[in-house]
C-alpha cells in the first residue's frame, strides 16, 4: 500500500507538471510526458492486483484491509515493505527454495521421505505405495529409482519425483504440506521411464534378496560390502546374456539378410568382421580377497566378465574359475598348469569383441563365490567386489596395452562409494605410512589387456561382433561359423527359403558353449584326431570341416541324448564328477572302437527319446529371440 500511494503522488505531480517548470528545454515533452503517465498507471494496476491477490490469501475483504491500514498504520508499513520484497524477489527465493529443496532431498544422510502421490508398481521388484505415506530410503542411485522400505518392512525400488523431505514438526509439516500439492501434479503428471532392458530384473533380483547378505553380514559370515551378485542374476534370467545367444546370426533391419554372416564367393566362406573392439584380456591374479566366514562353505570362487557401458550389459557373461592355495586362500589364480587339456573353465586368456559405438564401454568384472550354508542349507552366489576398465580414453582413443591392477568396489556395479571390507578402512591410522599399509590391504584384481597380432586378428574376425569366450576353443567356435555360413549362404536353395534344415551341430551345437565340459571333449577329441593328420590335410579348410563334422558326431553328439549324463548344474561337486567320469569312458571307448557306432548300438546305453530338435535348425526362430521384433 506504500508503493501504491508514492505511486499516486507521483502520478498527481506529474500531472501538474508543466513544460516551463523544466531546468533544462525538452524536446518533445508531451509525448515523453504521456509515456510517463502510462507507465505509472501501469505500475499502478500491477500494484491494485497484488492487494487483491494478497486479501484473498488472508481471507479479508477490500473493505476491511481499509480499516485495518487506517487502525494500525505500523502493520501497514511492514505489510508494504513485505510486497515490495515479493514483487522484487519472489522468483528467485522460489528457485532458491526449490534447490534446497532438491539437494536435501539427495542428500544421503536424510533417509525419511513422505510420498507425494500415489505409485503402483510397474514390474517385479518395485515398491507401491500411496501418497502420505513414510517411506525409509536405503539407497538413493543416480538413475533416479531409489531402494525403498515402508512400514511393513517390504522393500523395492522408488521414483525419486514422486517423493519429499519428511520433518516432524508441526511447522515444518505445514511447509511441507504446501510442497507436497505442487510437487504432487507434478508427480501425477510425470512419465516413469520403463526400464525395459532385462538385466534391471536381475538389479531388482539383487535387491530384493539383499536381506540375505545383510543377514550373513551380521553373523560376521561376510564382509558389510558383499552383495547379491549381479551376473550371475542375468544368467538365471535365461540365454539372453549367455554365449550361445550371440552366436545365433542377426538380422539386418530389413530383416532380408543377415548382418553379421557375408558370403565370400571368391574364397568360398564367410567374409571377416572386423570389430571397434578387438582384444585378448587375460586374468592374472585376485589378492586381498576377504575370506567368508566358517558358517559358510564356498564351492566356487570365479570371476564372471561381461562389456559394459555404466548402464547396460552389451555382452555375454563369461566365467572363469579361480584356484587357490590353503596356505595364502586370500590368493587367487588362474590358468594352473595341469596334465592333458587345460579345462577352458580356468582359461584365464579370453578374447572380446564388440562393435558397440558407446564412448564408456568397458569390461565389468565381478568376483563372485558360490556358498552353501552350513546351518540351514541354503545354496547363494555372492560378489565379492567388481571393477569396470574401460576400453577407451576420452578423446576416444583405445587404453595402451598393459598390466592393470584395479581396485574392487564393494556391493553392485550400480552403487557407488561402497567398500569390500569397510573395517580395513575403519582400523587405519592417520600417518601417511598408516595410510600406504591399508592401501595395500585393499584387494584388487591383477589382468592384463593384450593386442592382437594380425594373425590373430583375421581368426577372432571370423566370429559374431559381439562376443566373450575362452581362447582355448575359439577354433571350433570358428569351424561352427563356417558351417552355419555354408548352410545359411552357399547351400541353401533360396535366400527366401525358411524351410528347416537338416543339421545336428546347428541344432546342438550352442547347448556346447553353455557345458564347459562337452566343450572340453570335444577340444580333447579334436585334439587327438588332429595330430594324426598330415601338414598338407592341416592346410585344406574343406577337409578339415569335413572332419570336424565325423569328430563331433562321434564325440558330444551322442553324449547330449545319453540318459547316464547328468543335467549341467554350476557349482556342484557331485555332478561335475559324475558327469566327467561319464564323458571319459564314452571318449575312451570311442576312440578305442574307432567311432561311437559300437556304443550306439549296445544295449547296454539308453538314450532320451527322439525329438527333432535335435536334427533340426530353424535359423528364423533363432533370429527372432535376437531380434523380437521380427
Amino acid at each position: 500500500m506504500q508503493l501504491k500511494k508514492l505511486v499516486d503522488e507521483n502520478t498527481n505531480a506529474l500531472h501538474n507538471l508543466k513544460k516551463s517548470d523544466e531546468p533544462a528545454p525538452v524536446g518533445n515533452y508531451d509525448q515523453r510526458k504521456e509515456e510517463e503517465e502510462k507507465l505509472l498507471l501501469k505500475l499502478s494496476q500491477q500494484l491494485q492486483k497484488l492487494v487483491l491477490v494478497l486479501d484473498q490469501d488472508n481471507g479479508t475483504m477490500n473493505y476491511a484491509v481499509g480499516e485495518e491500514r487506517q487502525k494500525d498504520p505500523q502493520t501497514e508499513d511492514e505489510n508494504g515493505e513485505e510486497d515490495e520484497s515479493e514483487d522484487e524477489e519472489s522468483s528467485d527465493s522460489e528457485e532458491t527454495d526449490d534447490e534446497e529443496e532438491d539437494k536435501l532431498l539427495d542428500d544421503p544422510n536424510v533417509k525419511e521421505c513422505i510420498a507425494v502421490g500415489n505409485f503402483n508398481a510397474q514390474q517385479e521388484g518395485d515398491l507401491t505405495f500411496t501418497k502420505g505415506e513414510v517411506l525409509l530410503i536405503h539407497d538413493k542411485k543416480a538413475d533416479g529409482w531409489w531402494v525403498a522400505e515402508n512400514s511393513k518392512g517390504e522393500r523395492g525400488l522408488v521414483p525419486r519425483t514422486y517423493l519429499a523431505v519428511h520433518n516432524d514438526d508441526v511447522d515444518s509439516q505445514e511447509q511441507s504440506e504446501e510442497h507436497i500439492e505442487v510437487v504432487d501434479e507434478t508427480a501425477d503428471g510425470t512419465e516413469i521411464k520403463k526400464r525395459t532392458d532385462s538385466h534391471w530384473s536381475a538389479v531388482r533380483r539383487a535387491i530384493a534378496e539383499n536381506d540375505t547378505v545383510e543377514v550373513l553380514a551380521t553373523i560376521g559370515a561376510v564382509p558389510a560390502g558383499f552383495r547379491q551378485s549381479t551376473l550371475s542374476q542375468l544368467l538365471e534370467e535365461g540365454n539372453q546374456f549367455r554365449a550361445s545367444y550371440f552366436l545365433q546370426p542377426e538380422l539386418t533391419p530389413s530383416q532380408l539378410a543377415f548382418k553379421d554372416l557375408v558370403w565370400n564367393s571368391d574364397k568360398n566362406t564367410i567374409y571377416p568382421r572386423p570389430t571397434r573392439v578387438s582384444l585378448i584380456v587375460t586374468l592374472c591374479s585376485c589378492k586381498m580377497i576377504p575370506l567368508p566366514g566358517v558358517s559358510i562353505q564356498v564351492l566356487s570362487r570365479h570371476v564372471r566378465l561381461c562389456l559394459f557401458d555404466g548402464n547396460r550389459v552389451l555382452s555375454n557373461v563369461h566365467t572363469v574359475r579361480a584356484t587357490w592355495q590353503p596356505k595364502n586362500p586370500q590368493t587367487w589364480t588362474f590358468s594352473p598348469r595341469v596334465t592333458g587339456i587345460l579345462p577352458s573353465l580356468l582359461d584365464g586368456d579370453c578374447f572380446v569383441r564388440s562393435n558397440s559405438l558407446s564412448s564408456d564401454i568397458g569390461i565389468l568384472f565381478e568376483l563372485g563365490i558360490t556358498y552353501i550354508r552350513n546351518s540351514t542349507g541354503d545354496r547363494g552366489e555372492l560378489s565379492c567386489g567388481w571393477a569396470f576398465l574401460k576400453l577407451f580414453t576420452s578423446n576416444g582413443m583405445p587404453v595402451p596395452s598393459k598390466m592393470y591392477e584395479l581396485l574392487l568396489n564393494g556391493g553392485t556395479p550400480y552403487e557407488r562409494g561402497v567398500e569390500v571390507d569397510p573395517s580395513i578402512s575403519r582400523r587405519a591410522g592417520s600417518g601417511v605410512f598408516h595410510q600406504f599399509i591399508t592401501l595395500k590391504k585393499q584387494p584388487v584384481l591383477v589382468v592384463k589387456l593384450r593386442s592382437l597380432s594380425a594373425q590373430s586378428k583375421d581368426i577372432l574376425n571370423l566370429l559374431p561382433e559381439t562376443l566373450i569366450g575362452s581362447m582355448c576353443y575359439i577354433h571350433l567356435l570358428i569351424f561352427y561359423r563356417q558351417i552355419l555360413g555354408d548352410a545359411l549362404l552357399k547351400d541353401r536353395i533360396s535366400a527366401q527359403s525358411t524351410e528347416l534344415i537338416c543339421n545336428p551341430i546347428l541344432a546342438t551345437f550352442p547347448q556346447l558353449v553353455d557345458q564347459p565340459d562337452l566343450m572340453d571333449a570335444l577340444r580333447s577329441a579334436w585334439a587327438d584326431r588332429e595330430r594324426t593328420l598330415k601338414r598338407s590335410e592341416k592346410r585344406d579348410q574343406e577337409f578339415l570341416k569335413s572332419l570336424f563334422v565325423l569328430v563331433y558326431h562321434d564325440s558330444v553328439f551322442p553324449l547330449l541324448q545319453s540318459t547316464f549324463l547328468p543335467d549341467y548344474k554350476w557349482a556342484e561337486e557331485e555332478s561335475e564328477a559324475s558327469r566327467w567320469k561319464v564323458i571319459a569312458d564314452f571318449l575312451e571307448k570311442s576312440r578305442e572302437n574307432d567311432g561311437a557306432l559300437q556304443y550306439l548300438l549296445s544295449s547296454e546305453n539308453t538314450h532320451k527319446a527322439f525329438d527333432i530338435a535335435e536334427l533340426s535348425y530353424d535359423f528364423l526362430g533363432e533370429t527372432r529371440k535376437n531380434n523380437p521384433g521380427v
